[in-house]
């Protein structure tokens, strides 16, 4: 039996990931945080609690334990993964990093976008530091033979969150509650640049066949579903599966970023540096490695499986009444400046 360790694991994407290994009887399954989610945690999952940013307690609560698979995916600075090297060096088989698709040029000299696409992004700095990541674990790849895979998500979602153009401090339903309302929805551009979305579910076949594949060591992946819509058919289709009518309201991206930033919101990395590109992901290589990967949810049943689950759970429906407000007031004064033309 093959022996698994996440870090984090109760995440849009981790939680998935566990929930399938946890059915498979060739692998054994051990989750390492701070034990705040106990409660999804499937039966037979190996709990460490432990704080993997302090060092020496995660080195502590590991002790001698080895793993075929180490899992990555609350790595954000180079330091992070630093410090996941010198825990893990020489105790695993296989150290796997969850960076991210922003990651890529930002704009990519073309649409289609392969792990070969130039790494660089001006617009956000969270984007440049899973970069930093990525070169520091190649490096101890190519100088050391540090067993290395990197994987990059685009946007990925589940029953507890669904994918819009911009959203308030407290996520998406403040959109949601607009679109029930009646109200115009901001949609960034002219809503024709076009976005991948994958549910979950989806995202964890390709990454669990990357998991003890000697395909993959050494090697960067892009793993994302085939659902690729522009910001209008995702909108749409979220109103039609609550059964309202959509007021798309059309906002240049860069100027969302510039009024955004004087709310406080930082829409020049999410838009500039990330949802306003129109990119398609050519995952060939993924599914070269791994040729189980396909989409089995589309977007249209990935929402309704969503909403069905948000409007039974109070918990995940957190109003935004200053994003609200805000959307009205950028509303309403480019409504006003037309007059002024």
């Amino acid at each position: 039996m093959r022996k698994a360790l996440f870090i984090g694991g109760s995440g849009t994407i981790s939680a998935a990931i566990v929930r399938a290994l946890a059915e498979d009887p060739l692998w054994e399954v051990w989750v390492l945080n701070r034990g705040n989610r106990k409660d999804i945690l499937p039966e037979g999952v190996h709990q460490i609690i432990a704080d993997i940013h302090d060092e020496e307690a995660a080195g502590k609560a590991l002790g001698d334990l080895t793993f075929d698979t180490v899992c990555e995916f609350i790595g954000f600075s180079a330091a992070d993964v630093e410090r996941d090297y010198r825990l893990f060096k020489g105790k695993t088989k296989q150290y796997i990093f969850t960076s991210s698709a922003s990651a890529y040029n930002k704009p990519a000299a073309g649409y289609i976008i392969t792990e070969g696409t130039t790494l660089a992004n001006p617009y956000w700095q969270y984007s440049r530091d899973k970069i930093a990541c990525e070169q520091f674990l190649m490096r101890k790849w190519q100088e050391e033979g540090f067993p290395v895979t990197i994987v990059r998500p685009s946007h990925t979602y589940d029953e507890r969150s669904i994918p819009v153009g911009i959203h308030g401090d407290n996520g998406f339903w403040q959109v949601i509650c607009r679109m029930r309302e009646g109200k115009p929805v901001l949609i960034p551009g002219d809503g024709s640049s076009i976005w991948t979305v994958t549910f979950n579910t989806d995202f964890a076949v390709g990454y669990t066949g990357l998991m003890g594949n000697p395909k993959a060591i050494g090697e960067a992946f892009q793993i994302t579903g085939d659902c690729a819509l522009t910001w209008t058919q995702i909108h749409k289709t979220i109103a039609d599966a609550l059964g309202v009518e959509l007021h798309p309201y059309y906002v240049s991206s860069a100027y969302l970023a510039q009024v955004g930033k004087k709310a406080g919101y930082d829409f020049e990395g999410a838009l500039l540096g990330d949802k306003s590109v129109s990119v398609i992901f050519d995952n060939r290589k993924l599914k070269a490695a791994v040729p189980q990967m396909r989409t089995e949810v589309r977007f249209d049943q990935g929402v309704r499986i969503a909403l069905d689950y948000v409007l039974a759970h109070p918990e995940c429906q957190k109003a935004d009444p200053a994003f609200d407000a805000w959307c009205d007031r950028v509303i309403a004064a480019l409504e006003a400046s037309k007059d002024q033309i």
